[in-house]
């Protein structure tokens, strides 16, 4: 399950989520860069050809995770679906480039500029002379007007799920011909970009009943190179087909089907062949890599493996087997004890028809290949700033510093072959204008400083921990039986039903680097489903513990004794109750990733003496019993990036304040962490026209809610699409908007990529 917003305003970023004291305020002078840090860290992947290189027909066949509750962008059920489908039928008047830039789409317009900027600010728009809509309408300023007054906030009737921008028009006006569309905003608008995209015909805007009913299932007027033909819930499948009034390049596909397949599934459908491009998860990823890998190459590529020994003489047996496993399974089948021999040779037939499954599931897959790229998302730490312990900033601030971000995203992207690099921002991607590394207001890890932070709020070793170790060690003197089965080293640390806090082996000390390296055998159990609680384990005793693992202490050192770099801390209590954080993570197929990070961050932060109590739930629940509730202490989940984000970041940080009702207007600031600061500067960032002084204000921002430590970003997301080999300009897309007029399969002869065939994880121009 992919936990990211699907497309790129503010309200539709639901998901596969705060007050800054002297400490935060004195930090920021020099943590900001003035100009934009690198360029975008890994470019599209999709096969780029030319259009005369691309036969002229056939269907793709998309996957997608839904078909759409409504194809309206605007409602706030609108989805990833709703967007990609907007994309391909309706126009975009401005697009987003590779490096996540705004760029003017010339298929719609000519011009467009602010003209004037006192007493108002007036954009001026310059339509394309051949842009209509599919009835045969020229799109202008009746299109404009109508999209205005639906999304302004101003009629209730209208159920939009956002109005930013919109608010700030005064009026719109036909300019010197019906090609001209004059925009008068009544306050200053740094975004005005954002606007019209995707606009929509006056047939859907023009009226609540049109808004709000009748673009849910359909889409009669259109204006883009394709058109919607069907959309059927039942079926699970869009079928957009080719705009006949389409004025641009014609499109090169016939149609285009997006059907609904679930993750878990995509491998099976890949293999049957009913999908030509499915974005897929690392293990699918593998083995796409494997299937197209030449015989007894071992590849350098992550996604690729070796293939598979043949089959033949007893030196060669099934997949997975060793060649002395092989022979002696060749011997005990040819033996002479009858018995073992039929149960072997029955064994090695099942073991056969494996081999021969796989083999064939590979054979279909070798005609697909894996596109990666970064998405245009960034996965995050968030820390509930609400209440419990990191209502306290300080606690915040020491979480977030026991955390290694660079090992996080070593972890996650570099076995994919793609830059592991941390991000340094929440409110822009690398090659974004907007982006700088604001990181240096929190800290680099420093787990002495978070340490210090944990003492200053009042979280010390001790306490019912040591309460709870007295008594133990009380009953052993006495010889009590009950101390002897609880057994040593094993024991989980846990709360007690007295509120006490036990303390196991997985307490002890470890050497940096063996935490940091352990492998899945090392990791413990997992999780236990159904919303139960477990610890991410230590190893268990007598198990061979990671090369260079640290011996565990036999005693534990004295009170006040600082903990050596890279060891466990004790277990930390204030007030009689322990230091635990609820962890909340979604269980659904896709969720591998998170869990194996929050796995990591677990071990993190037991070096600073904070423990964790983690929990997977579904899918369905994790956003909307857990996250938008406020019932988490930590999670884990994406959001998109934006080229707007003065506009589309505002309502993740803003601070919540009380609604009429009593309760807390939150927005989308699930961690319930704002300042004052921050909402000035993103209104101050938004109003300003000046683009350098718009870039430093956002910065600036950035800046103060890093030191706000209520959420951490960790890295940008991976972006892994199987696609036909044969498929060109279509796959791992990055940050740039889809060109679906040039997406086709390659003609008969056709070769390759053009560009020499440079792919994955390339940096961007």
């Amino acid at each position: 399950m992919s936990h990211v917003g699907a497309g790129p305003r503010a309200l539709t970023r639901s998901v596969t989520f705060l007050t800054a004291g002297a400490l935060a305020v004195l930090t920021l002078a020099g943590c900001t860069s003035e100009e934009p840090e690198g360029k975008p860290l890994a470019g599209p992947d999709i096969a780029t050809a030319a259009r005369a290189r691309v036969a002229d027909g056939g269907t793709l066949r998309w996957a997608v995770d839904t078909v759409p509750e409504t194809l309206n962008a605007f409602q706030s059920d609108a989805d990833a679906t709703t967007h990609r489908v907007a994309q391909a039928v309706l126009p975009s008047l401005f697009r987003v480039d590779a490096a996540g830039r705004p760029v003017r789409d010339p298929a719609y317009l000519e011009s467009a500029e602010v003209v004037r900027t006192e007493p108002k600010q007036v954009v001026l728009y310059k339509l394309g002379q051949q842009a209509v809509w599919s009835d045969g309408r020229e799109i202008g300023a009746a299109d404009f007007a109508a999209q205005w007054r639906a999304l302004s906030g101003k009629d209730a009737a209208y159920w939009t799920a956002r109005n930013a921008g919109y608010d700030r028009i005064e009026k719109i006006e036909r300019g010197k011909n019906d090609l001209e569309v004059k925009v008068t905003f009544s306050r200053p608008y740094a975004d005005w970009k954002s606007l019209f995209t995707p606009l929509y015909p006056k047939d859907v805007m023009g009226t609540p009943d049109a808004f709000n009913d009748r673009a849910r299932r359909k889409l009669k007027v259109t204006a883009g190179p394709f058109a919607v033909e069907r959309a059927d819930r039942e079926d699970g499948e869009i079928v957009l087909g080719r705009n006949p009034r389409w004025w641009g390049e014609p499109a090169k596909l016939t149609q285009i089907v997006l059907r609904a397949v679930p993750r878990a599934e995509r491998i099976a459908a890949l293999t049957a062949g009913t999908l030509d491009l499915a974005e897929i998860d690392p293990d699918t990823a593998e083995e796409v890599g494997l299937a197209g890998a030449p015989p007894g190459a071992a590849s350098g590529n992550p996604l690729a493996s070796p293939a598979a020994p043949s089959s033949g003489g007893p030196a060669a047996g099934p997949e997975g087997r060793s060649a002395a496993d092989a022979l002696r399974s060749w011997a005990v089948a040819n033996g002479s004890d009858e018995e073992a021999a039929h149960d072997e040779t029955l064994a090695r037939a099942e073991q056969r028809e494996a081999l021969a499954r796989t083999q064939r599931r590979r054979t279909a897959l070798r005609g697909f290949e894996v596109r990666k790229s970064l998405e245009p998302a960034y996965t995050q730490l968030a820390l509930n700033g609400a209440d419990g312990p990191l209502a306290d900033e300080r606690v915040r601030r020491a979480v977030a510093r026991a955390v290694d971000r660079d090992k996080l995203a070593e972890a996650v992207l570099k076995p994919l072959g793609l830059p592991a690099e941390p991000l340094g921002s929440h409110l822009a991607l690398a090659g974004q204008d907007a982006y700088a590394d604001g990181s240096g207001a929190l800290g680099r890890p420093d787990t002495k400083e978070a340490r210090a932070l944990l003492v200053d709020a009042g979280w010390v070793p001790g306490g019912p921990v040591r309460e709870r170790q007295e008594r133990k060690d009380e009953q052993k003197e006495d010889g009590e039986e009950a101390a002897g089965a609880e057994g040593e080293g094993d024991e989980e640390s846990q709360d007690t039903d007295d509120g006490t806090y036990i303390v196991g082996e997985d307490d002890k000390g470890e050497d940096d680097k063996g935490e940091d390296d352990r492998g899945e055998d090392d990791k413990g159990e997992g999780e236990r489903q159904g919303g139960e609680r477990h610890e991410a384990q230590g190893g268990a005793p007598g198990a061979y513990a990671p090369k260079g693992t640290a011996a565990p202490e036999g005693t534990p050192a004295p009170e006040g004794t600082p903990a050596p770099a890279g060891a466990a801390a004790a277990p930390l209590a204030k007030d009689g109750k322990a230091l635990t954080l609820r962890f909340v993570l979604p269980s659904g197929p896709g969720s591998g990733t998170l869990r194996a990070v929050a796995d990591r961050i677990t071990a993190m932060l037991k070096r600073i003496g904070v423990r964790t109590d983690l929990t997977t739930v579904s899918d369905e629940s994790y956003f909307r019993d857990h996250i938008a509730s406020g019932q988490y202490d930590l999670a884990l989940y994406s959001w998109p990036a934006s080229a707007f984000p003065a506009t589309d970041a505002r309502p993740i940080y803003a601070k919540p304040v009380p609604a009429a009702d009593g309760s807390l207007n939150v927005e989308q600031n699930y961690t319930r962490v704002g300042t004052d600061q921050v909402d000035q500067l993103f209104e101050q960032a938004a109003g300003t026209l000046d683009e350098k002084e718009a870039r430093t204000l956002i910065r600036k921002a950035d800046s103060r809610i890093w030191a706000a430590a209520g959420s951490l970003p960790l890295y940008q997301r991976p972006q892994l699409m199987a696609a036909r080999k044969n498929l060109a300009n279509a796959g791992a897309f990055g940050f740039g908007t889809p060109v679906f007029e040039d997406m086709g399969f390659l003609a008969k002869g056709a070769r390759g990529p053009d560009g020499g065939g440079k792919r994955a994880g390339s940096p961007a121009p």
